[in-house]
């Protein structure tokens, strides 16, 4: 049996809801995370806030643990989608966070606080004593704590003989009600007329398997264990009809008993005849078995205190105790006797200390020797009573003499009367009390040496026993009504004087405890439930009763028991059940009928209780006797059916309300079993499996019903009704997409709590949803309708709607959705059809208006250009348009927008590039303006746009980039002819440099492209060199001025050193063009050398460090 969780109430609820609302307003001392902050705050809003947790907490179905799982099922998610931490587990996350989670939910203030007392009902799950269990069902019945007082004392609840001697008698009494009713033919109504017969064997076989049981019960004793076959009763002979062929004699070695005797020998009084330092000691000894000695004392204080302990197996044991002291003679080879005692204990001896004279040896000066000891010999558990008799009888002790009797307990039904002579274990002749009625007697005549007299009665045989005590005979007789098992109860002569007397105010002194007992039972109004016969009362009712009481308690305890009884309310019925015969088909259909009416008023009740109960009763009704019971009573059946369609609706109830029986999936496995449950419950046999089209169909018609009911439930919580009515288009469709979102999350905890519930019938899951979802769409068509033309406000709730429905597989292009596409995709296309004339209406005006300033990549024209058309794209993007074909449709229309409006803004780009070049002049005092370079840089954004705006997917992706790209590659390389063809003539050098170097820094600083600035600077470098060679070739057969030589030199060494530190390769720098004007300048440098007396003034053509950088 599963152990129950303590249940959870309103007030703790409330007192729950408190601290996690302090943690979030931080008021406490707890170190947390922004994750764990939204876990929290998340599992507050959604769980703790729900009318659904504390409808279940109403119900009784709802323990610590429930808060606990859902949370710890709330962040596995959560955590498992976090980001790998080196160093950082995420089992260790989880760790933390549930450390956290239970420090918040028992508060810092429980935490100090130390545990109370449990009370009773908060130990009902644990094993219960007796006195625990009485207390209970005292509660659970209402009967007073004195009623239960003289009840227990009166019926001797405390006396194992007596319990057991009462359940042999009741036993006994229902073999006779069995025999009965086999005679007088009165049964009850069963299904088939065969069963009356059976229903009678039933009883007795479940009677003698009662006394099997018991017999089987081994009796504690002290000798050999012995065990008493089965009672084998005739099927025709009454209950006493036990012929002497189906005894089982006992021999005396069956009846052996063992004794546990301790002797404590404390002093001795009277020792004078010894020296005072002289050592003293005794021995003990049980005859026939070891000898002890105890310690050594002087003479002038012989005090021990030691015990000594033995093992016997005579009832009447002989104890010898002698007293010595030691011999100080050389010759002597004992030590000296000064006195004996001889003792013969019983289980009835007093077992305080004694002063006991000794037995001194002749002409001994100690005459007056005594000894202080204690003797108790225990009583083993299979001896019921023992003392002295006298007895005569006709078959065993045929003489009137007094004897030793005890009576032994030999197994469950077996007892026997023994007589003992001392020193001896096996008994010297004994009775088997089976059969024998014991009664009180008058003194016979003839008889002698006895005063209270009673005999044992039996066919042929009359055994006449003799007490000389009256509360001897008492409890001799008390002991073998026990024993004997007869129905009829001895009455002492004493009591039945006191009632002749009517009441006499005087207690008598012979008259037995529970007489006493009894009296004060009468008194309170308690002596008709003590003198009841049990076997007369309709226990089938009275357990009906019991057991409801039992279930009402156990449902007020403070235990989410969900209908399940405690171990100890278990163990109290099955033992009514078992010890009254009770069916248990008749146990199980009361049970079933509170559990429903329990599970109805709203109260949670584990639908596998349910389960098992249904079933047991299903297979009895059905015949396949679960409990060895074959008959079927006409009531049974009646009751069973009433009882199955009671249960099939409350099944049908509870799975159209599955998110409010079951919430967030508690109890855990609830929702599948009462699904089970109704498998079963639409069995029409047991061995006939319901085809599975029936279920499916039960619960389809449960899950369409669900779907009103849950959005109904939605709809008001959300206070929608009200607001789709009334109000302005944007508070509506602001509503709408709240109660879209509402729906949403209600279809992910019913996926998310209760899908593996349901997992046997996906596509009824999945209708349910699109029913939930069609009863959405009436209002969300009306909301869409009031909206005015032209509005963009309703793409969110598209979007948002899409997003959950694509990443469901069962939803995905199903009915709603196809139904929310067709809304939606004229919007889309209108929209796509606005933003693209209002693009293309930018573009012309915005370029006429453009100051080609630098902003961000490029201008400000072609910066809200390449935003509009990554938006307008991005947007279509997010809406993950589910259908293939209309998504192709609107991805390739977008693309062919971008490809049209980049191409547009690179051929303005290029008109205002030349038109800007057309204002410049052609001299060394031009550099480069910024605009020139921000246009530059416009057609190395377009360029990179392009790449992600108008690539497409499959056949045809290359064709609109393509496209564009050769456009662009076009535009610069016209750009960079026109821009290098501004440059100056080489008037003087250091001026020309001087241009060269600052329009180089502008270029590099500016223009955002790496690339094109390499191929500007290539062409520049190119252009120059070329320039000069053209001009020397002219000037082939003329020999250069000085000036010309310098000016030439100074051009073309900075030239080839600064276009070097741009970046300009070697194979362009060294080209074969450069060579020849270097071979050329390098020729006239050494005929001017020669022939020129002031010279170059260092200015040569050879690499020199020594060449001053700074010659003007």
């Amino acid at each position: 049996m599963a152990r129950r969780q303590q249940k959870m109430n309103k007030q703790q609820l409330q007192t729950v809801k408190e601290r996690f609302q302090g943690f979030m307003n931080g008021e406490t001392q707890i170190i947390a995370d922004e994750a764990f902050f939204n876990a929290i705050q998340s599992y507050f809003e959604i769980f703790l806030k729900s009318d659904r947790v504390a409808r279940m907490v109403s119900s009784g179905g709802c323990s610590a643990n429930d808060f606990r799982d859902v949370f710890k099922k709330n962040i596995e998610k959560r955590v498992r989608s976090l980001p790998e931490i080196d160093g950082l587990s995420k089992e260790t996350v989880l760790s933390s966070w549930m450390a956290k989670f239970d420090t918040i939910y028992r508060g810092e203030e429980d935490l100090r606080s130390k545990p109370a007392r449990m009370p009773m009902s908060a130990v009902s799950e644990l094993i219960l004593s007796k006195e625990q269990l009485y207390e209970m069902f005292q509660q659970i019945l209402g009967i007073k704590k004195i009623e239960h007082q003289l009840l227990y004392n009166s019926c001797q609840l405390d006396n194992s003989d007596e319990q057991a001697a009462q359940i042999r008698r009741e036993l006994d009494g229902r073999l006779q009600m069995a025999e009965q009713l086999a005679k007088e033919r009165k049964t009850l109504k069963f299904v088939q007329k065969d069963m009356e017969n059976m229903y009678i064997e039933e009883l007795r076989s479940s009677v003698n398997l009662l006394m099997a049981n018991l017999e089987s019960l081994p009796v504690a004793k002290g000798g050999p264990e012995f065990k008493l076959q089965k009672l084998k009763r005739s099927q025709n002979s009454s209950f006493l009809d036990i012929g002497d062929e189906n005894e089982v004699q006992l021999s005396k070695s069956d009846v052996v008993l063992s004794f546990t005797l301790e002797i404590v020998i404390m002093e001795v009084q009277g020792l004078k005849s010894v020296a005072p330092n002289r050592i003293v000691y005794c021995t003990m000894e049980v005859e026939g078995g070891e000898k002890l000695q105890t310690d050594q004392a002087e003479a002038s204080r012989p005090q021990w205190g030691t015990q000594g302990d033995f093992t016997t197996t005579h009832p009447r044991p002989v104890v010898k105790i002698k007293f010595f002291t030691e011999s100080t003679g050389v010759l002597a080879l004992e030590d000296k006797e000064l006195g004996k005692l001889v003792l013969y204990p019983t289980p009835n001896s007093l077992k305080t200390p004694e002063l006991l004279p000794m037995v001194t040896p002749k002409n001994s000066q100690d005459s007056d020797l005594k000894m202080k000891l204690a003797v108790k010999m225990d009583k083993p558990p299979n001896m019921k009573h023992c003392g002295y008799l006298h007895a005569l009888g006709q078959k065993v002790w045929k003489r009137w003499k007094k004897r030793y009797f005890v009576l032994v307990q030999v197994s469950q039904y077996t007892f026997a009367m023994c007589s003992y002579r001392e020193k001896k274990s096996e008994p010297q002749e004994l009775m088997q009390l089976e059969g024998y009625t014991v009664d009180y007697t008058e003194p016979q005549p003839g008889l002698d040496d006895g005063r209270a007299f009673f005999n044992a009665v039996k066919e042929g045989d009359t055994v006449v026993y003799a007490s000389n005590d009256e509360q001897d005979r008492v409890l001799w007789v008390q002991a073998m009504y026990r024993a004997t098992g007869q129905s009829y109860k001895p009455t002492p002569p004493s009591q039945v004087q006191k009632l002749n007397a009517k009441r006499g105010s005087t207690q008598l002194p012979d008259v037995p405890i529970s007489q006493f007992y009894a009296d004060r039972a009468q008194k309170q109004g308690m002596d008709e439930f003590i003198a009841a016969d049990p076997c007369k009362f309709d226990h089938s009712a009275l357990f009906e009763v019991l057991q409801r009481k039992t279930l009402e308690h156990r449902l007020n305890d403070s235990y989410s028991c969900l209908g399940w009884f405690s171990p100890g309310q278990v163990f109290v019925l099955d033992e009514y059940c078992s010890r009254y015969g009770l069916r248990g088909c008749h146990r199980h259909l009361c049970y079933l009928k509170e559990l429903i009416e329990r599970a109805e008023g709203g109260t949670m009740i584990d639908p596998t209780l349910l389960h098992y109960s249904f079933a047991f009763c299903a297979s009895h009704v059905h015949g396949n006797r679960p409990d060895g019971i074959g008959t079927v009573t006409v009531e049974e059946k009646e009751r069973f059916n009433e009882i199955k369609e009671r249960l099939l609706s409350l099944l049908e109830n509870q799975i159209t309300h599955f998110r409010y029986c079951f919430p967030f999936g508690r109890p855990e496995g609830a929702l599948k079993a009462t699904l089970s449950l109704l498998e079963r419950v639409l069995m029409k046999d047991i061995a006939t499996p319901v085809p599975p089209e029936d279920v499916k169909k039960v619960v389809r018609r449960c899950l369409e019903k669900s779907a009103l009911i849950n959005y109904s439930h939605l709809s008001e919580y959300a206070k929608i009704e009200d607001a789709l009515s009334q109000g302005t288009p944007g508070k509506r469709l602001d509503d709408v997409i709240r109660l879209a979102e509402l729906c949403i999350e209600v279809l992910q905890q019913n996926e998310e709590h209760h899908y593996e519930a349901f997992s046997w019938w996906p596509d009824l899951m999945a209708e349910h949803a699109e029913i939930f979802w069609s009863l959405f769409a009436v209002d969300m068509d009306a909301t869409l309708e009031a909206q005015p033309q032209d509005s963009w406000d309703t793409f969110p709730l598209f979007q948002l709607l899409n997003n959950y429905l694509r990443n469901e597989p069962l939803l995905n292009n199903g009915k709603y959705h196809t139904h929310l596409q067709e809304l939606f995709i004229p919007l889309v296309v209108r929209y796509i059809d606005l933003m693209e004339s209002a693009i293309a209406q930018s573009i012309h005006k915005s370029f006429e208006q453009e100051t080609w300033q630098p902003v961000k990549n490029g201008s400000s024209t072609s910066e809200d250009l390449f935003w509009k058309l990554d938006a307008l794209q991005m947007f279509v993007y997010d809406l993950h348009w589910p259908e293939p074909e209309f998504s192709q449709h609107l991805d390739q229309r977008l693309k062919l927008m971008a490809s049209d409006m980049i191409e547009a803004c690179v051929k303005r780009t290029r008109v205002a590039f030349e038109a800007k070049l057309q204002k410049l002049s052609k001299s060394t005092d031009l550099r480069v303006p910024s605009s020139v370079c921000t246009m530059f840089n416009v057609l190395v954004d377009a360029k990179k746009q392009s790449t992600k705006l108008c690539i497409l997917e499959g056949a045809q992706e290359q064709q609109y980039h393509s496209k564009i790209d050769l456009l662009i590659e076009e535009t610069f390389k016209e750009m960079i002819s026109l821009l290098v063809s501004k440059q100056p003539g080489m008037d003087l050098a250091d001026t020309y440099i001087t241009f060269v170097r600052q329009n180089q820094d502008i270029l590099r600083d500016k223009v955002n492209e790496e690339m094109y600035i390499e191929h500007l600077f290539d062409r520049w470098y190119t252009t120059t060199i070329k320039v000069i060679c053209v001009w020397l070739t002219d000037r082939m057969d003329l020999q250069l001025h000085l000036y010309q030589l310098k000016t030439l030199i100074k051009i073309v060494k900075k030239s080839y050193r600064d276009f070097r530190l741009q970046g300009v390769l070697e194979g362009t720098l060294n080209s074969k063009t450069y060579e020849t004007v270097q071979t050329r300048l390098t020729v006239e440098e050494a005929t001017a050398s020669v022939s020129e007396s002031g010279g170059l003034q260092g200015i040569t053509m050879k690499d020199s460090d020594e060449e001053a950088e700074d010659v003007k």
